[in-house]
Parts: structure tokens; sequence; C-alpha cells
């Protein structure tokens, strides 16, 4: 898979004067990578374009230009561009209501490990949530978490050739699941080139 570089970065100048057009373009492109699992949980599916995206958002944020504060920027986001046998997600738990969110928090603690994919009805692959630090504690779950679906061969070949995949959550507060739509998976099977 593609390692983000600084090489594939634009300058502070130069991404300010193509930012609105790099946005919009983006925005299209994360169409179809998202996927919502019931009404309050949406999985955005990374990849080198929606990373590099973030990086370069990062960095004009921040007015950053020095080249080891840059790359330290690359690696913090680095880990979220799949490479070639997973999917990579950040996981989204919204309500509208901030009160009903804090409560729903506490009550979905853990959802991040009941997380699941399966292709052509096999055998759940569940995600790996957080290895990039712990977001939950003994009372609550977070409502950002950074998912990745580890596959193995015989996996990522079903699912270069089906259209049977499916989402889904299984915690004993929040049971749903759908199946992934032509449009997203014809998207998501490039994350395995």
């Amino acid at each position: 898979m593609r390692k983000l570089t600084t090489n594939d970065l634009l300058s502070l100048e130069d991404y300010d004067k193509q930012r609105e057009t790099i946005k919009s373009n983006l925005i299209n492109h994360k169409k179809n990578r998202a996927v919502s699992i019931g009404e309050h949980i949406v999985l955005l599916f990374e990849d080198f374009e929606t990373i590099k995206y973030q990086v370069q958002e990062m960095l004009r944020i921040e007015k950053i230009f020095n080249e080891e504060e840059i790359q330290a920027e690359i690696n913090a986001y680095q880990p979220l561009i799949p490479e070639g046998n997973n999917l990579k997600a950040t996981m989204l738990i919204m309500y509208s209501d901030v009160n009903h969110r804090k409560i729903m928090l506490n009550k979905l603690n853990g959802i991040e490990n009941n997380i699941w994919l399966t292709v052509n009805n096999s055998q759940k692959c569940y995600a790996i949530p957080d290895e990039d630090l712990e977001r939950s504690n003994d009372e609550k779950t977070s409502a950002v978490h950074f998912l990745r679906f580890q596959l193995d061969e015989e996996c990522v070949q079903d699912f270069q050739n089906s259209y049977e995949i499916f989402l889904g959550c299984d915690h004993k507060d929040y049971n749903d699941s759908i199946q992934i739509h032509k449009l997203i998976i014809k998207s998501l099977r490039k994350d395995f080139l």
C-alpha cells in the first residue's frame, strides 16, 4: 500500500490556494466510504486520500511548515491508512442531544469491541479498536474510535468478488447490521490494492 510522505503534501501556500477544490473532491470521494449501522453509528472508512487531506488540514490549522513537525503529523496519521489486507475506519457514535449522548456513552461502554464485518455470511470479523490509545474507561465509551478490520487472504479475495458484505454491531444495548451498498464495496476494494 502507498505510504504518505512529505512529497505527497502541498506547501501551506499552495494548499491554501487549492483548498476549496481539494475539499470538494474529498467530499465526493467520502460519499462512497461511509456506512451507518443503525441510527447512531457511522463508520468512515479511511484511505490514502482521506488521511492526506486530514494531515494537510492539521498542517494548515497549526501553521506547521517545519519538516520535522510535518513528519510528526504524518507519523501520527499514517497508521490510519489501510495496508492491503485490512480496512480502517473512524467510528462515530452520534446522538444530537448532549445529555442523551452522555447517558448512551455510559450504556454503550465497550461497543467498540462489538463491531463486525462478514463476507458471504462467513464468520464475523470483529474490528480491532483503538490501537493508538485507550478511548474508553470502566464507566463509558468515547464518541470516536479508530477501527481496523484485519482480513485473511481468503476473506480479501472474497471481498473482491462479492456483494454479500455486511457490517454490524452486536452490543447488548445496540444490535443492528446493514448490507454495504455496491458503490461503497467498489470503493473499499481499492483498499486491498
